[in-house]
């Protein structure tokens, strides 16, 4: 039985994992807000203390690059040491960026956790996972002739590139408003709000679609979908764009023939947004590349423990090579 953790800059999910051959079953998956707590121990107590247990390893996916297995979280201010951790729980533990988790989620994905986006023909080669949240978190997994190995990366962070005069203009907002234009800046919960505030003053005053204390992507999403804002609706057909540029962008930079996996929760939420075609043009859209680019099969992951199979993965990989 494992420790597992999935933890974002909103909420952290924990759970018990149990290896079942195939993958593993998620079983008492708990959610805490992580950003009013003072770091993961005190999450992992509560846990314990609701859902005890001993487990033979651990394994925790985490905002940030992990360096000498310490995180310095990006979006909450935790330092996780998973030596520390280790000596608490007495068991091994695997901290992991959580991209880097989500990416070995995607080796024991079930058949029915992901759909289409464009079938592909998958070959021997790197896969990579995007995925849009609360951030844009990207990893590539390496194929070394007989399996994936993953990696992290902080490639949602580089500089955004603009693709016709809009974005031209989305960049020259941004970078005048933070001092910089990101992809991240864009392709999460708060690029869509940005979004939203760019097209709102483009297509004149309205009310926002959000009522006080609630979600605002969320709110600008729901919109978009009923129609009943034309600033929500631009707002997310840009998103997906450029949500699926930069996935193109990935698979050119770890040439992903095995193919891109999406995940994240707002593309779990949206997926007949995900599906309706910006997306995999915009992916597409790489000039001499773009057959590169068709050939390349693109999964939409709807699983909604990716993340925790991942960790459990890595934590399983801890005492059993």
């Amino acid at each position: 039985m494992y420790l597992v953790g999935d933890i974002g800059a909103t909420n952290a999910r924990l759970a018990w994992a149990r290896d079942d051959g195939n993958g593993f079953a998620i079983r008492e998956v708990a959610i805490y807000p992580s950003d009013a707590a003072p770091g993961l121990e005190r999450l992992l107590r509560r846990f314990l203390a609701e859902h005890p247990g001993q487990p033979r390893a651990a394994g925790f996916g985490l905002p940030g690059p992990v360096q000498d297995e310490v995180v310095r979280t990006t979006n909450i201010p935790w330092v996780v040491d998973g030596r520390v951790l280790g000596e608490s729980l007495g068991a091994p533990v695997a901290l992991l960026n959580d991209l880097e988790a989500a990416a070995h989620g995607t080796l024991v994905l079930p058949p029915d956790g992901a759909v289409v986006l464009q079938e592909g023909v998958a070959k021997a080669g790197a896969r990579a996972v995007i995925a849009a949240g609360t951030g844009l978190g990207q990893a590539i997994l390496a194929w070394d002739g007989a399996a994936w190995i993953p990696s992290p990366s902080e490639g949602g962070h580089v500089d955004f590139g603009p693709r016709d005069e809009e974005e031209v203009e989305l960049w020259r907002f941004l970078s005048q408003r933070d001092g910089r234009a990101s992809y991240e800046a864009i392709a999460s919960g708060r690029g869509i709000e940005a979004l939203y505030e760019f097209y709102a003053a483009r297509l004149g005053p309205a009310a926002p679609p959000w009522r006080e204390g609630e979600d605002r992507a969320a709110a600008v999403a729901r919109a978009a979908e009923a129609g009943s804002h034309p600033a929500a609706a631009a707002a997310m057909d840009r998103f997906v764009r450029i949500y699926g540029a930069q996935a193109g962008n990935l698979a050119l930079t770890a040439l992903a023939l095995g193919g891109v996996w999406v995940a994240g929760g707002i593309a779990a939420k949206n997926v007949e947004r995900m599906r309706c075609g910006g997306f995999i043009e915009a992916f597409r859209a790489k000039g001499r590349h773009q057959k590169l680019l068709e050939e390349i099969p693109v999964r939409l992951v709807t699983d909604r423990v990716l993340a925790l199979r991942g960790a459990a993965r890595a934590a399983r990989r801890l005492v059993t090579r």
